[in-house]
């Protein structure tokens, strides 16, 4: 009875082809049908994102999870705050639907496990006393890279007015774990076997909302390399090339048509079991990256609950 990792997440916005434009640039594959589109990574069989166009502004519709049980997760939903709830007009009544305390839509579903990534080669590095590459150079010439291609989706975070009893559902109703956390402030929830350090992590905002989906790259380079591109040709903010405290991973992150974020990351910290993972409770200091550029004014700003800044 427990939530095994991230399938996708949808979003309403005002066009479709906008959005379209934006993930194909940052590699993911689409296809479109009226004013839905589905946009996945190069040989999965399923989707990572879903865009419904033709709405008045951007706003999450639901977060996707791959889970098991999902009668006993049903079972006890409502003891922890949450409903179960019909699947949304056109959208198909399997797996289970459920909303959060906060009213965040959330489809369950039983899904097999994607199959596993092929091994991608070894990111060298040379280090004092540690000399492993000798007799050839580490890169080649930009123009021999082809543009970055995204591996899987590995998490989602999500806005929250309360990230304690955000934490406090999925964990005990959805039988996530807390991975880490930054006081009430932002926390990272993993599934409890074989796991990325976050499979959903949560924001605290006024109000419930989509801040960004991460995807995986196969190293450091290839984040590197794929957000400086994706910046150049989406126009807006980005923030990166950086590294985590929390999760470790290496991050560059780009703004969406709607202010929201993509994010490219890679070397992420791994929870086998996580009976054997200690969480801890980070000073804010540590919050968001261990070392980076100045985070962008707006980041952590949630545009579906107040859509102007002042100081935008």
């Amino acid at each position: 009875m427990a939530v095994l990792g991230a399938l996708s997440m949808t979003l309403e916005v005002p066009d479709v082809e906008t959005g379209v434009k934006f993930y194909t640039d940052a590699g993911l594959l689409a296809a479109i049908e009226g004013d839905v589109a589905r946009l996945r990574c190069e040989g999965q069989d399923r989707d990572s994102i879903v865009l419904l166009g033709g709405r008045a502004k951007k706003r999450l519709h639901h977060i996707s999870l791959r889970a098991d049980d999902l009668d006993g997760i049903a079972a006890g939903v409502a003891g922890h705050g949450g409903r179960v709830v019909a699947a949304p007009d056109a959208f198909e009544d399997n797996g289970l639907w459920i909303e959060d305390p906060h009213g965040m839509l959330i489809h369950l579903s039983e899904r097999v496990a994607d199959p596993e990534l092929a091994e991608a080669p070894a990111y060298e590095i040379n280090a004092p006393g540690r000399l492993i590459r000798t007799r050839r150079s580490a890169m080649l010439p930009g123009a021999s890279y082809a543009p970055a291609r995204p591996l899987r989706l590995g998490h989602i975070l999500v806005f929250s007015p309360d990230v304690l009893a955000s934490v406090k559902f999925v964990t005990e109703a959805l039988g996530m774990g807390l991975a880490d956390r930054a006081q009430d402030i932002i926390a990272f929830c993993c599934a409890r076997k074989d796991s990325d350090h976050h499979v959903v992590a949560f924001a605290k905002s006024p109000g419930v909302g989509f801040h960004h989906a991460s995807f995986q790259l196969a190293d450091p380079d290839a984040v590197g390399r794929g957000g400086r591109a994706l910046h150049a040709k989406a126009g807006k903010g980005d923030w990166g090339f950086g590294r985590h405290t929390i999760g470790s991973n290496f991050f560059h992150y780009i703004q969406d048509p709607w202010g929201s974020w993509f994010e490219y990351y890679s070397d992420m910290d791994h929870i086998d079991d996580y009976s054997l993972w200690t969480p801890t409770n980070y000073e804010m200091s540590d919050s968001l990256a261990n070392w980076g550029p100045e985070v962008p004014h707006d980041f952590v700003h949630n545009y579906e609950v107040d859509p102007v800044r002042e100081d935008a």
